[in-house]
């Protein structure tokens, strides 16, 4: 455990004193929430203000501004505690290409204690930016339409834990892999550009083909997503019904920006999610690790 902590200590140091590797991850949750915020929120508003128009319905622009928030702050923290962990692990990668994890691998630490010190140190690293980013955008939701409760946000607070969780191990495995700065930075254009359309971040699942619904549904991201949207937006929908709006409005409403998921057309429920999300984490790690433990085996 001594190892591991050093270990630890190393990679987060290391981490924060990269100034353009810490800079990197810290502005692109900042940066996003102002793409969002200038090109996605006129859209999510004429998407919420058509679906009550269809319904017979009206509601005011606070409502509409908790609506349009709640969407773009579900959107981004998805985004964000994904791709952040690809930049806060590119350590990993910088110790392979200048030499350092030969030094490492020859000290009396255990191959899967070194796999754990980077997953940690990049967890912590990714988890403090994201921490960062769930509060300008609660202060961004403040500003447009609040209707979240203590437990919304406590809720939210976990959702991101998760996320950053999977994030971690996903980005671990496919790091892990890399050998040169050029592959680092083709991974992580990949992933910043591809990751938010197939966790229904940048367009919500509802609006693709059923064929491709089915195929996003295998993918446990969306599940990140919606559970995300669910307790972010959960205030606004039942201020939407204590306003009398239709029950049948609202589930819509729900369907259409992915609060609702369905596995084939069976409704996937937020302790299914919860489950799909921890599972899928643990099994990632302990795959990353186990990689780690083969390939140095197989390096001897």
């Amino acid at each position: 455990m001594r190892g591991l902590g050093a270990l630890i200590k190393r990679n987060t140091k290391l981490f924060f004193k990269d100034k353009g590797m810490f800079f990197t991850s810290l502005v692109t949750p900042l940066v996003l929430l102002v793409l969002y915020g200038t090109f996605l929120s006129n859209v999510y508003e004429d998407t919420f203000r058509g679906a009550l128009e269809a319904a017979g319905a009206t509601a005011p622009d606070e409502l509409i501004g908790g609506c349009v928030g709640g969407e773009l702050t579900s959107s981004l923290l998805a985004v964000c505690c994904v791709t952040v962990a690809f930049c806060s692990n590119l350590l990993m990668v910088q110790d392979k290409v200048n030499g350092t994890r030969k030094d490492l691998t020859i000290s009396p630490v255990s191959k899967g204690t070194l796999a754990l010190g980077y997953y940690i140190s990049t967890m912590v690293s990714t988890l403090l930016i994201s921490y960062v980013a769930t509060g300008v955008c609660l202060l961004y939701i403040a500003k447009v339409g609040w209707y979240l409760t203590t437990e919304d946000v406590l809720r939210l607070l976990l959702d991101v834990f998760l996320l950053v969780l999977f994030g971690t191990a996903l980005s671990s495995i496919i790091n892990m892999f890399l050998t040169s700065q050029g592959q680092m930075s083709a991974v992580g254009t990949i992933v910043s550009a591809g990751y938010g359309f197939i966790c229904g971040a940048y367009m919500p699942i509802s609006q693709f083909s059923d064929g491709l619904q089915k195929v996003i549904s295998f993918l446990p991201g969306t599940y990140g997503t919606s559970m995300l949207r669910n307790h972010v937006l959960r205030g606004t929908f039942e201020e939407m019904e204590s306003q009398g709006f239709p029950s049948q409005v609202v589930e819509a409403i729900k369907d259409a920006v992915d609060c609702n998921l369905y596995f084939f057309d069976e409704k996937v429920g937020l302790n299914t999610m919860y489950l799909i999300m921890a599972g899928t984490a643990a099994g990632l790690i302990a795959l990353y690790v186990l990689l780690n433990v083969v390939r140095s085996g197989k390096q001897r």
